[in-house]
C-alpha cells in the first residue's frame, strides 16, 4: 500500500501513522511481517464445536487474548441452530478479511468511507458431503459476493481498491486458490 498525504492521521478509524510505521517496519525486515495463527476446535454435542482463540504471533513475539466461537447446523442439518454453520463462517471469514482490505486501501487514500458492505453467497451438493455420488464436489463450485461501497472516492478509486483487495487479500487468496492443508490425525 502506498500513503497519500492527509492531515488528519486517523481515517475510517485507522490510525494512519500506526499502518505506515507497519509497513516501513515489514519493508525494512520482512520478518516483522510473518504472522502466525492458532484456533483450536473442540466437539461439543451433536453437530455443534466451539473453537478458541487463545493467542497470535507476530515479529516471533506471542500476543495474548481469548475469543470463543460456537459453530452449529440448523436443524434441517441435524444440528440445534445455535450458532452460525461452518460455511457462514467460512463466509465470514472472507466478508470480513476484505472489508479490512477495503477499509485500509480506502485509508490510505484519503478516503473517507460511509458504507462497506459484502455479501457472499454459494451453492453446494449435500450428495457430496453425504458420499451419495463421487463424481460431486463436497464443497463449493463457485462462491459469489457483491461489495458495496459509498465515499468521497471516484468510481476509478473505487475500481483501483477492489482489484487491489482481490490481490491482497489472505482470505480471498486461500479461499479462491488451492493451498496445502497438512492433516495429522491422533487417536487417544
Amino acid at each position: 500500500m502506498t500513503t497519500e498525504t492527509k492531515t488528519a492521521t486517523r481515517l475510517n478509524g485507522l490510525d494512519l501513522d500506526a499502518l505506515n510505521d507497519v509497513v516501513r517496519d515489514v519493508e525494512r525486515d520482512p520478518r516483522k511481517g510473518l504472522v502466525s495463527f492458532h484456533v483450536r476446535s473442540v466437539w461439543r454435542g451433536q453437530t455443534k464445536s466451539r473453537s478458541t482463540v487463545e493467542s497470535y504471533t507476530i515479529d516471533g513475539q506471542e500476543v495474548r487474548r481469548h475469543f470463543d466461537i460456537d459453530v452449529d447446523e440448523p436443524h434441517e442439518l441435524l444440528g440445534q441452530n445455535t450458532a452460525p454453520n461452518p460455511q457462514e463462517m467460512l463466509m465470514t471469514a472472507l466478508n470480513a478479511c476484505i472489508t479490512v482490505g477495503y477499509v485500509a486501501e480506502a485509508s490510505v487514500k484519503g478516503i473517507t468511507l460511509e458504507k462497506v458492505e459484502v455479501e457472499t453467497a454459494g451453492e453446494l451438493d449435500l450428495r457430496g458431503f453425504l458420499g451419495i455420488d463421487p463424481d460431486v464436489r463436497p464443497g463449493y463450485e463457485s462462491l459469489r459476493y457483491t461489495v458495496r461501497l459509498k465515499g468521497d472516492g471516484t468510481h476509478e478509486q473505487f475500481r483501483e481498491i477492489h482489484e487491489n483487495v482481490i490481490r491482497t487479500s489472505p482470505n480471498y487468496f486461500n479461499v479462491s486458490r488451492p493451498i496445502r492443508i497438512d492433516a495429522k490425525l491422533e487417536v487417544e
